[in-house]
């Protein structure tokens, strides 16, 4: 059977962009035990897909307010 695509993808984002981020601070973690200075690579992207997934949270967070006043209102 073939999935319904989400009407809501900003939380579904916003997950894959916490997933990426505990995958690249696990990373950083080897690659510094590992005595790589690589780490610091993986500390910046974790550092960004943790920006993504605040950005993606509050933009649903915004939206679901917006359409309840929307509904209140109208």
């Amino acid at each position: 059977m073939p999935s319904v695509p989400s009407s809501r993808p900003a939380p579904r984002l916003a997950v894959f962009a916490v997933a990426v981020c505990v995958l690249a601070v696990a990373a950083a973690v080897v690659s510094f035990v590992q005595g790589s200075w690589l780490g610091i690579v993986w500390i910046l992207m974790a550092g960004i897909s943790s920006n993504m997934a605040w950005f993606y949270v509050r933009r649903a967070r915004l939206a679901r307010a917006a359409a309840a006043e929307t509904a209140a209102t109208g």
